[in-house]
């Protein structure tokens, strides 16, 4: 199993989501998050005063997937997200050693 975290434009969240459901991703776990990368922030003016706004608004997509369905996932995110400019956002997978799902104690591949 593997854990895929993306981190995108908010606008973009529902292209995402439905491009996940094609590749029959059941579940996914949303937060609103802020932060910056190589940009560091941006610049607004409010007031005639302009002044950095250093953590941008993101969403961070979690979604913990069997093995066989990495590569189709990845890309479903990939190409959805993708605006060309800027701040499209992250994708990281990352091993899970174990999942269980609370409710019938089933474990692993099964859980999710």
């Amino acid at each position: 199993m593997k854990k895929v975290q993306a981190i995108i434009k908010p606008f973009k969240l529902d292209e995402v989501k439905e491009a996940l459901a094609e590749v029959d991703v059941q579940g996914m776990t949303i937060t609103e998050v802020k932060g910056f990368g190589r940009t560091g922030g941006k610049k607004e003016v409010y007031r005639g005063s302009a002044y950095v706004v250093d953590f941008v608004p993101k969403v961070q997509i979690d979604i913990v997937v069997p093995d066989s369905l990495v590569d189709a996932v990845v890309d479903a995110i990939e190409q959805s997200a993708k605006t060309g400019r800027m701040g499209d956002g992250k994708i990281f997978v990352m091993p899970v050693s174990d999942a269980v799902r609370i409710r019938t104690g089933e474990r692993d591949d099964d859980a999710i």
